[in-house]
C-alpha cells in the first residue's frame, strides 16, 4: 500500500509545496529546451511532409493551403512544440516520479519503476497505430462522402491540428494500463473491482474516445477498441504483480 516508510520522518506540508513548485519549474525548462530542439528538427528535416503523408494519397496531386501570411510561421512552432513535449515526457515521467518515490515502500518501488520504462513504449505503440493506420483509414472514410459538388481546399493548420491531436491522444491514451496497474499496487484499486466494473469502463472509455477524437466515427471507434483490451489486460498484469509482490514480502519476512 501508498505508506511512508518506517525509516522516514514525515515532510512538512509547506516543503512539499516547494519541491513540487521546483519540479513544475524543471518540466517547464525542459520544454522549453526540447521546443528548442523541435524547432531545428522541423527547420532542418522535412517533420511537416512526415505528417502530411497520410493525406498525400487522397488529395490527386494536390497541396494543402494556407490562409495567412504568418500560418507558415506558426505551424512551424506548433510542430516544434510539439517535438518537445514528445522529447520532455521522459523528463516529466522522472519528475512525477521522484516526487512521490520517496513516500513508496521499496516493494512498491520494485514494481512500478519497470511499468514507467514500459509507458514509454505503450505511448509509441499508441502514437504509431494512430500515424499508420487510424489516420490513413479516419481521412479516407471521412473524405469518401465527396461528391461532384465539393472543391478540395484543406487547410493545413486545421489538418495538422487533426493528426497531431490524434497522435498524441492515442500515445496518452495507450498508458491506460501503467495508470491502472500503478493505482492496483499502491492498493487504490484492486483487480477484482477494475473486473467487476469493466461496464462502467466501457461507458467511459466510450466518451473519452468520443471526446478527444476529431470527431468522426472512424477514429472514435479505432481509439475505443484497443483501449478495451489494454483494459483487460491491465486486470491481467495487476493481478499478476500483486502476487508477486506479496511472494516477494512474505520471502523477505521468512
Amino acid at each position: 500500500m501508498f505508506v511512508l516508510k518506517p525509516n522516514q520522518t514525515e515532510m512538512p506540508f509547506l516543503d512539499h509545496l516547494e519541491e513540487l513548485r521546483w519540479r513544475l519549474l524543471l518540466i517547464a525548462a525542459a520544454v522549453i529546451v526540447t521546443t528548442g530542439i523541435g524547432f531545428f528538427l522541423v527547420t532542418h528535416y522535412d517533420v511537416l511532409g512526415l505528417l502530411i503523408r497520410p493525406i498525400e494519397p487522397l488529395i490527386a496531386g494536390s497541396s494543402l493551403k494556407y490562409l495567412s501570411p504568418t500560418d507558415p510561421f506558426f505551424i512551424t512552432l506548433k510542430l516544434a512544440l510539439m517535438v518537445g513535449i514528445i522529447l520532455a515526457g521522459p523528463i516529466l515521467i522522472y519528475q512525477i516520479w521522484a516526487f512521490f518515490a520517496p513516500a513508496l515502500t521499496a516493494s512498491e518501488r520494485r514494481t512500478i519503476i519497470p511499468a514507467l520504462y514500459f509507458g514509454v513504449l505503450l505511448f509509441a505503440a499508441g502514437a504509431a497505430l494512430a500515424y499508420f493506420y487510424v489516420i490513413p483509414l479516419a481521412l479516407r472514410f471521412s473524405m469518401g462522402f465527396q461528391t461532384e459538388s465539393l472543391e478540395q481546399a484543406i487547410v493545413i493548420g486545421e489538418y495538422l491540428s487533426v493528426v497531431i491531436t490524434l497522435i498524441i491522444a492515442f500515445g496518452v491514451v495507450f498508458e491506460l494500463p501503467i495508470v491502472l496497474i500503478v493505482l492496483s499496487v499502491l492498493g487504490i484499486v484492486t483487480p477484482e473491482f477494475l473486473a467487476t466494473n469493466r461496464r462502467y469502463a466501457a461507458a467511459i472509455i466510450t466518451v473519452v474516445a468520443c471526446m478527444i477524437t476529431p470527431g468522426d466515427i472512424a477514429s472514435s471507434f479505432f481509439m475505443m477498441l484497443p483501449l478495451f483490451v489494454l483494459y483487460e489486460v491491465s486486470i491481467v498484469l495487476s493481478k499478476f504483480l500483486i502476487r508477486r509482490q506479496i511472494a516477494t514480502a512474505a520471502a523477505l519476512e521468512a
